[in-house]
Order: structure tokens, then C-alpha cells, then sequence
């Protein structure tokens, strides 16, 4: 794993993949870490509002009920102090002055205990009353039922503007009697001050709450004083002191059911007279049945919840018993009220701190490319040295004074290499460069093929020959024979003189080396017919090759002294090698190869038998033969016409003859070869040795 991130991370997307894992993970973290500390934040001031707002609405709906306990209470201590007070229309101005006291208070009244009622109360101009609208300008008006014997039951009117000037009046024929009412019974009942559960306001048509008090005479009831504060007007209370805009709350009774809530949605009932409150969890919206579900069943703590995907806060807190009435204040309100803004900030955050990231990655992209691309054409470049007989790549220019400097020393280096690549096979150094060997003497026995090249009459054509126009024409071969053994994926081992000396299986292995050696042979001999063709062109000498190649086990290594070696071949397969290339002088050949060639090549090469001879060095005859074609090779000019195939199978004939000693039989088929190939050379050769014999 190590040597595979070693080998293959790139300079460039490195560097920003570094700075995208070391930024990028601390800016989320920094967000995350901003998040949580203003959720917490969040949480905190919602949890500290909800608690004050629980506290604030518990005393002021406490101080919304306590001046008007006041009040009633005080209305009541005059029906103890003056009976008669309520007796006639004094108290309606006395009841005026309450209800001027708070704009939810509808009406403040009396009811006695002889049936006598008198109130005084807030007139609607929109709403019928004993069947017909008030007088226009209408806002209060002084109601009185007073009950004679022997009398219709009459309820009285009079309508008054906000100056009490009297507009109107009108009464009906009722059978109102204030003792029966559920204010009056339950204040007689509780002999106290007392609020009553929510009724509906009978002159009012309204649903509300009832403040009333008994007051006394001689000890025994004498009538209950009260006053009349509306639902809606609990609501609006409540609306109007939101925690959040999307703050809901409510006031419940102990048995859950709404008596009034902050958005002033109908939470009522008027069955045929009587009042019917709907419970919490039967309300149109489904987050209060959720909230009030979940409550803390022991205990008033605020509570957290989730519905809809989004988190609310809640409270459920009773009054105090002091207060007379078992109500409790439900309020919920959404997180994202409180958070909102907090996230709205961590989404700005995010995005402008994106760009930034995004920003500093493209400055960073364009910074690292000043680095990384004259370095990325450096390492492609010493890539490419070791592809030697590529074209040297422009140098890389860089600002940067190192890359600067290593740019020159890569380029050095470049030469260096293509210098030593002139003087030491190519295969060597390419394996050195592609290995981490170092350069050591010693060597080893490996089976390979030696090749000898030399061109034929050097030493005459040398005298001849302008010694600089010699140079070129010997350069021009050589670098043919280079660049096809080269091709072949053979070694040059060294240049003699005019003679040249190269191998191939080593250093590289080759399971084919013969049949390219042989292919190379080839290609040598045709490449030196075009270089011959446009020299007699020019009216200049031809220059021809003869080639040896030979297949044996010999030594392959590094040979000679620490300060100076050379890879090269040794044995007696060199030899071979060397007497092969002799040999065509002897027979007027080009190519000859020895039986081991031969043998590894096998039926791809097409050659035809030249003679068995003794070489220098050994007691034994090896066969050897003149190579004529290839058979296989991606160049089809190498293969043998139809003529090369007919003189090989004619000499192999006669050949057969030569070996079994006929040298009668062995002459007529070489003369028969020079009939219908005069010039062949090993049928002419052969043939004078058989005269001679």
C-alpha cells in the first residue's frame, strides 16, 4: 500500500488534496462548532422567554382578575354597607365607572335577591337588541328588570353615547331572573369572591367569564354584585403577547379545554344556550394535541418535541390557588424562531466560507502549477531518458531558481545518458536504467546469438577511397546496422574497424533471438542495396556486407576492471560467430549462418546448405548455411521469391550428394544449379573443389 501511494500521487492534485483535507474538515468543524453554540444560544434565550412569558401572563392574568375582584368586591361591601343603593338608578352610574375601567369589562351589574336586576353595559351598534339595533351612536346603555306584583316582567333599556346622553330606550316583556343565573348561584353558593366557569352572557350573547360577590343584610343574602370580562378578550391578551410570531398559547381549565387562545380561533360551542368548550386535542391544528400529548405528566418543566420536521419548545403551568380557578397556560413555540436567524447566519457562513474555499483552491491550483507543471515536465522528461533513442526534450524553464537549476541538471543528465548510450549497448543501460542494480564485474552462461558483420574489400577501398567521403560511407552503414539490430531488440557489443559485433538474448531475454538476428541480417542486407543504389548514383563504389551469426552458450557480463568494463560476450560461440562471417569470403556469400541458428530458428527461415566446414578451435565439421529469407516477418520484401526458394531446394539436393561423398552425382547437380543460375556463387565455389578433386 505504501509503494503504491509512493509511485503514483502527483505533485499538483496532492497539494490540493492536502488543503482540501487539512481546510475543508476545520471549516465544517467551525461551522458545526457555530451551529451548536447558537443552538444552544437559541435554546437558551427560548427556554429564558418561554419561562418569562409563563411568569409575566401567570401575574397578569392574575392582575387582569384582581382589580376587577377588587371592584366586585367593593361593589358588594356598598350592598352591605347601603341596601339601598341598588334600589334605584344610582348604582347605574356607580357600574359606569367599572366598566370604564378596563376595555374587556362588557357590563358590571347587580342582581338582588327580590329578582331585581340593574347593570350597566357596552353596546355593540351592529347587534339587535330586544329586536332592533341600538340608536346610531350608541356605546352604552343602563338595563334594569325590577319585578311588580301583579305586573308583566319588564326589561328596560336606555341607550346612551359615549357622553351618557341618553339616545333611546325601548323594554320588552322578559322572564329574566338574575337568581337562577350561574354567577349568582355559584357566588351565593361560595359566599366569597368568586370567578365563574365560562358561561354565555345572556343580555350579551357573548361567552365570557363572571366576577361576582354576595353581599349581606341582617346575615342573609340580600343580592350578589358582578361584572363580565369576555373570552375574546383573554385571547387577545394572549395574541398580544407573543413570545414569537410563531408562538401559540392558551388558557386550558383543569380538564384540558381551551377557555381562550392567542390566535383567537373559535374554541366554543353555543348549544341552544349552553356552552360547550372544546379540549385541547380536538382543535382543527394537530400540533396542540401533539404538544399537550407529550406534556411532563408530574411535573410543569418546559419540554422540547419534534412534529412536522420542525422542534418546538412547550409549557403547561397552572395559576396559583389563590387565584380561584384550577386554569392552566399552555404555550408552544418553534425553534426556528429563535434559531432561524442563527441558521440563516451558519447558511451565509457556509456559502461565503465555500467560496472562499473555492477561491483559495483556484489561487492555490494556479500557485501549485507554477511549481508542479515545470516539475510534472521534468519527471516526464527523465521518463523519457530512459527511452533512449527518443528526441531530446526543450528544456523546462521556471522562474523558481531550483526548479531552475534541476531543469540543467536533468538536461545534463539527458546527454550524459544518450553519450553513454553511444559508447555501451543500448540494452545495458536501458536495464540499468529501468532497474536499481548496480554496475558490478562478473557475468554468467547463457545461450544466445553472436552476430559478426564486415564489409567486403575494406582495406583496398580504403586506399582509394578520400578518407572523409570513406568516413561518411562507413558512418552511413554503421548507423544502419545500429538502428536495425536496435529494431530487432539486439546488443551492440562493439565496432571493429569496419566490422561490427552485436547479440542478442542478453541483457534482455528473447525466446526468438536467433530468428531476429536473422530478420536483422536481412534487413542490413537490403538497407545496404538502397545506401549502394544512390552511391552508384553518385558515381561511387558500392560497399558490401557479409554477416556471420551463430547460436551458443557462452559468458555475458560486465568484463574488465572496476575503473573501466565492458559488457560483452566471450567463448568459443564468438568465435563460431566470427569464422561464420570469414566464411562468405570463401564461398562469395552474404549472410552465413551456422546450424544452431538454424535449429532455433527453424522452418521460418528459409537457407539453403553451403558445406560442412572445420572451424578454428574445433575437431568437428559444423554445417553451415547461407540465409536467403524469413518466413513471418512484418515486412513481406524479406520473404523469398519463388526462384530463391527453387535454387535452395536445388542446392539442398546437390548437397545431399556432397555429404554422402558422391562427388560425381554432387557435381552434376551443381552444374545443373549454374545452368539456370549462372552466377551463383556456393554452386561455383563447390563445383571448382569438386574438379579439383
Amino acid at each position: 500500500m505504501r509503494s503504491i501511494f509512493r509511485n503514483n500521487l502527483r505533485l499538483k492534485p496532492s497539494i490540493l488534496a492536502s488543503f482540501a483535507f487539512l481546510t475543508v474538515p476545520v471549516f465544517f468543524t467551525v461551522i458545526a462548532v457555530n451551529y451548536i453554540s447558537n443552538d444552544n444560544i437559541a435554546r437558551s434565550n427560548a427556554a429564558e422567554l418561554v419561562e418569562r412569558f409563563r411568569v409575566d401572563a401567570l401575574a397578569n392574568i392574575q392582575a387582569d382578575f384582581n382589580p376587577l375582584k377588587s371592584l366586585v368586591r367593593s361593589a358588594a361591601s356598598i350592598g352591605n354597607q347601603d341596601p339601598g343603593f341598588y334600589g334605584d338608578s344610582r348604582c347605574f352610574r356607580y357600574f359606569y365607572s367599572i366598566v370604564l375601567h378596563s376595555s374587556k369589562i362588557v357590563s358590571a351589574y347587580v342582581g338582588l335577591q327580590d329578582g331585581s336586576f340593574r347593570q350597566t353595559r357596552r353596546v355593540d351598534p351592529g347587534v339587535d337588541i330586544q329586536g332592533k339595533l341600538p340608536p346610531e351612536g350608541s356605546q352604552f346603555a343602563y338595563r334594569w328588570v325590577v319585578p311588580t306584583p301583579g305586573q308583566p316582567l319588564l326589561d328596560h333599556y336606555t341607550f346612551l353615547d359615549a357622553d351618557l346622553k341618553e339616545l333611546g330606550s325601548t323594554q320588552a316583556v322578559t322572564t329574566y331572573d338574575p337568581r337562577v343565573r350561574l354567577w349568582y348561584r355559584s357566588a351565593a353558593q361560595a359566599g366569597t369572591t368568586m370567578i365563574s366557569d365560562p358561561d354565555i352572557f345572556a343580555a350579551l350573547g357573548l361567552i365570557g367569564f363572571t366576577v361576582a360577590a354576595p353581599f349581606y343584610l341582617d346575615g342573609k343574602l340580600a343580592g350578589v354584585a358582578a361584572a363580565d370580562i369576555t373570552l375574546g378578550g383573554l385571547g387577545t391578551y394572549l395574541g398580544e403577547r407573543k413570545i414569537s410570531p410563531g408562538t401559540v398559547s392558551y388558557i386550558l381549565d383543569h380538564q384540558g379545554r381551551v377557555i381562550a387562545a392567542s390566535d383567537l380561533s373559535k374554541t366554543y360551542a353555543n348549544n341552544q344556550g349552553r356552552l360547550e368548550l372544546r379540549h385541547i386535542t380536538s382543535l382543527d391544528e394537530e400540533l396542540p394535541a401533539m404538544a399537550y400529548s407529550l406534556r411532563p405528566r408530574k411535573s410543569e418543566d418546559m419540554y422540547f418535541f419534534s412534529h412536522g420536521g420542525r422542534e418546538y419548545i412547550a409549557s403547561i403551568s397552572s395559576l396559583p390557588q389563590e387565584f380561584g380557578k384550577r386554569w392552566q397556560l399552555f404555550v408552544i413555540t418553534p425553534m426556528s424562531d429563535f434559531t432561524g436567524t442563527f441558521q440563516h447566519n451558519n447558511i451565509r457562513l457556509a456559502i461565503f466560507g465555500l467560496i472562499a474555499v473555492v477561491v483559495q483552491i483556484v489561487i492555490i491550483y494556479f500557485l501549485t502549477s507554477i511549481v508542479s507543471s515545470p516539475l510534472e515536465r521534468m519527471a516526464f522528461k527523465v521518463g523519457k531518458i530512459q527511452d533512449i533513442g527518443g528526441e531530446q526534450l526543450p528544456s523546462v524553464r521556471s522562474s523558481i531558481r531550483e526548479i531552475a537549476v534541476l531543469s540543467k541538471a536533468i538536461d545534463t543528465l539527458d546527454a550524459t545518458v544518450k553519450s553513454f548510450a553511444a559508447f555501451v549497448p543500448m540494452g545495458l543501460v536501458t536495464q540499468l536504467l529501468h532497474s536499481e542494480q548496480k554496475l558490478e564485474l562478473g557475468g554468467h552462461s547463457r545461450f544466445l546469438t553472436i552476430f559478426f558483420s564486415d564489409l567486403e574489400s575494406f582495406s583496398s577501398l580504403s586506399e582509394e577511397v578520400p578518407s572523409q567521403e570513406l568516413l561518411l560511407r562507413v558512418s552511413a552503414y554503421l548507423e544502419l546496422v545500429t538502428k536495425t539490430v536496435n529494431q530487432e531488440h539486439g546488443t551492440i557489443d562493439k565496432f571493429i574497424g569496419d566490422g561490427v559485433m552485436a547479440f542478442w538474448g542478453a541483457p534482455a531475454l528473447l525466446e526468438d533471438h536467433a530468428w531476429r538476428s536473422c530478420v536483422a541480417a536481412l534487413r542490413i542486407q537490403r538497407g545496404m542495396d538502397t545506401l549502394n543504389e544512390r552511391w552508384r548514383a553518385q558515381e561511387l563504389k558500392p560497399l558490401n556486407v557479409r554477416i556471420g551469426i551463430h547460436s551458443d552458450a557462452v559468458l555475458v557480463g560486465n568484463i574488465g576492471s572496476r575503473e573501466r568494463m565492458s559488457y560483452t560476450v566471450m567463448g568459443d560461440g564468438v568465435n563460431v560467430a566470427a569464422r561464420l562471417e570469414g566464411i562468405n569470403k570463401e564461398f562469395h556469400t552474404r549472410i552465413c549462418i551456422s546450424h544452431n541458428v538454424f535449429k532455433e530458428a527453424g522452418e521460418r527461415l528459409c537457407v539453403r546448405p553451403i558445406d560442412d566446414v572445420i572451424v578454428k578451435g574445433r575437431r568437428s565439421k559444423v554445417p553451415i548455411y547461407e540465409l536467403v529469407g524469413v518466413y513471418g516477418a512484418d515486412d513481406p520484401g524479406l520473404e523469398p521469391d519463388e526462384a530463391a526458394v527453387k535454387l535452395c531446394k536445388m542446392t539442398r539436393i546437390a548437397y545431399e550428394a556432397l555429404i554422402k561423398e558422391d562427388n560425381v552425382l554432387a557435381a552434376r547437380r551443381y552444374r545443373d544449379i549454374l545452368e539456370q543460375f549462372p552466377d551463383d556463387p556456393i554452386a561455383s565455389t563447390v563445383l571448382k573443389r569438386l574438379v579439383a578433386a
